[in-house]
């Protein structure tokens, strides 16, 4: 299991997308080969190589965007499978026929560009025919042993079990009471004295520490044999951000996020984030122009107001801004007060339904960020009236004031748009993940991932 930016990614996973990109690449030095033959590939075969490399980077970045990457969810109808490689193929196609206008020294000849696009079609149904077949029997799954039969066991259980790419399976639970949730039905162990022997026995790597409640419950001196054998020791709280992305805030103890790693922001990182709030937001109102202008425009004929809507938030620290947005509601349509966003919501209008799904009411936020106010990365910013309510009803709902908010986040693309207090929960869990393991890489990483969100339009209202 690969722990990388503190979240942890089954070593299969990486090996079928990188197993994935090497099949293009020899496909295409293949088809090289037996066109051209041996002697002149050997001549050409470094900037053979190159070409095949900018294809394959292509062809892959194509496929993330089409969510083909995402296992955790295994669709097994083999016509969805090849209309959606198709369609990403298709713009890998237009891509690289914008790459080879303006570089024509890596243009592949079309003889061996399309045979080559038709053997990897194919390779690639067969390759992830094979690694389906891998997810759905479990095979290369890590063992692990929980124990607690609880409700944190359960939704660790929940995520274990019912994601098939999580990469582990339960070989036991240990506890006195039936699992709560035990899909696949693994063993339930009331004796926690032979721990040592139960791991040897399922040749489990791993034990997680699930108990509701361990006063006088944990095995302390059997988790230490375990440990001296060389069997990981996770607690359970750990292990489930770990795997998600994300905290349990209902079931975090204060001392959890006290003593815990992270929640660091070193003043290096914080002036290289700003530098790079500084370039994004500059570029992005540069770039944007050509969209921006005619929004406006047409906010302005179909309805009487303004054009921007500066709307109260909270900020880092607790402290109150302006958002900056493009109007996409009536001008009267808070006049009976804040209520949340709903879909299909009657108050916004027909420029504005389509700015919201295309996102480009978020754009005047740049100049937020440009003020400093907020942060192109960060938890969204609520409005005073909600954060008041959320903050009496959620744990550590406050601690995510403690750094800028931003146009987009770590919530933003990891979970659908909500308007409600459970979802305003389930979006703190995400919102602490980022606060506590914040970094330039998951900034990074977020840009990348809200680029494809904002291209299939997901999670807009």
């Amino acid at each position: 299991m690969l722990n990388l930016l503190k979240k942890y990614y089954p070593v299969r996973n990486v090996l079928f997308v990188l197993g994935e990109g090497l099949l293009i690449f020899l496909t295409i030095n293949l088809v090289y080969v037996l066109f051209t033959g041996w002697g002149i590939y050997r001549i050409d075969c470094f900037p053979d190589a190159v070409r095949a490399l900018i294809v394959t980077v292509v062809f892959q970045v194509c496929l993330y965007f089409f969510d083909l990457y995402d296992l955790s969810v295994i669709n097994t109808e083999l016509a969805d499978w090849f209309s959606r490689i198709m369609q990403a193929f298709g713009i890998g196609c237009i891509i690289l026929a914008g790459i080879y206008y303006f570089m024509p020294q890596v243009v592949i000849s079309t003889r061996i560009f399309w045979t080559s696009y038709f053997i990897i079609c194919c390779a690639i149904i067969l390759w992830r025919l094979l690694y389906f077949r891998i997810l759905n029997e479990r095979l290369f799954s890590q063992p692990v042993l929980i124990i607690g039969t609880g409700t944190l066991a359960a939704d660790i259980a929940r995520e274990i079990e019912d994601k098939k790419d999580s990469g582990y399976r339960i070989a036991a639970f240990v506890g006195q009471t039936e699992p709560e949730h035990n899909p696949n039905n693994a063993p339930l162990l009331a004796d926690s004295s032979s721990l040592v022997e139960h791991c040897l026995a399922l040749e489990v790597g791993r034990i997680i520490i699930a108990l509701d409640d361990r006063r006088g419950t944990m095995p302390v001196r059997d988790l230490l044999r375990c440990k001296l054998q060389g069997v990981e020791i996770d607690e359970g709280i750990t292990f489930y951000e770990a795997v998600t992305g994300k905290i349990l805030v209902e079931k975090v103890k204060p001392g959890w996020l006290i003593f815990s790693e992270g929640f660091k922001a070193g003043k290096i990182r914080v002036v290289i984030k700003r530098i790079m709030d500084f370039l994004l937001s500059i570029s992005g109102l540069l770039v944007s122009l050509p969209v921006t202008l005619p929004a406006a425009l047409l906010i302005k004929l179909e309805s009487p107001g303004p054009i921007f809507y500066c709307q109260e938030r909270v900020g880092e620290r607790g402290n109150s801004f302006k958002v900056i947005k493009f109007r996409s509601m009536r001008q009267d349509a808070e006049k009976n007060g804040a209520v949340w966003a709903m879909e299909n919501d009657p108050r916004v209008t027909r420029v504005g339904a389509f700015i919201r799904k295309t996102r480009i009411d978020e754009i005047p936020q740049m100049w937020n960020v440009l003020r400093g106010e907020m942060s192109f990365v960060g938890p969204r910013p609520e409005r005073p009236v909600f954060v008041d309510k959320l903050t009496n009803v959620i744990p550590y709902y406050s601690l995510r004031h403690a750094v800028k908010p931003g146009i987009t986040g770590w919530a933003q693309v990891c979970y659908p748009y909500g308007a409600s207090e459970e979802d305003a929960l389930r979006k703190l869990e995400y919102d602490l993940y980022y606060i506590k393991n914040m970094s330039i890489f998951i900034d990074i990483l977020i840009v990348f991932r809200t680029v494809k969100t904002i291209l299939f339009r997901k999670g807009s209202r």
